[in-house]
């Protein structure tokens, strides 16, 4: 649609515009995988107490940050990052609502979230996603991410990705 922009901007991990995307996030990733090994979508309680669990106080400054994106000013999406130690940030929570994907917002997310993360003084990121999680795993592909060995211990990391950010100009 001719004059529809996105505009990325960091925001609190707990604004109400950030709470509600994690709570569209992590819904639509949880009933996928409910939906796909249990025949159905995740228990009503299982979910909010997952939700309330990763309330993402680590995507907040000093070691992290959390980007929201607004498509023509209504919160569309976001992406994390957070400091896994001095050299290493964790790539997390990009998600893109149903409706505006395709229209190039995740691309924009990952880039900025690695400005991001360069900027805490990072100089790789890294993620985990699960192999049902294709169109993500397809994305960090096509943004120069590579699947490398795992970083953490956890069920439903079976895909790692790792990207070396470029030194800043000087």
């Amino acid at each position: 649609m001719p004059g529809m922009t996105w505009t990325l901007a960091p925001e609190p991990y707990d604004s109400p515009a950030a709470a509600a995307l994690w709570r569209a996030y992590y819904t639509e990733v949880s009933d996928r995988w409910y939906l796909l090994h249990r025949g159905r979508h995740t228990d009503p309680g299982e979910l909010e107490r997952e939700i309330a669990a990763a309330s993402g106080a680590d995507l907040a400054p000093p070691g992290g940050a959390l980007l929201l994106a607004r498509y023509d000013g209504e919160p569309a999406g976001t992406a994390g990052v957070r400091l896994l130690d001095a050299a290493t940030a964790e790539l997390t929570r990009v998600y893109v609502a149903p409706p505006l994907r395709g229209r190039g917002g995740a691309a924009l997310l990952v880039g900025a979230a690695e400005e991001a993360a360069r900027a805490l003084g990072a100089r790789r990121v890294v993620l985990d996603t699960r192999g049902d999680l294709v169109e993500a795993r397809a994305l960090y592909a096509r943004l120069g991410y590579r699947e490398t060995a795992p970083y953490k211990s956890d069920p439903y990391a079976e895909h790692c990705f790792a990207k070396a950010l470029p030194s800043p100009c000087r």
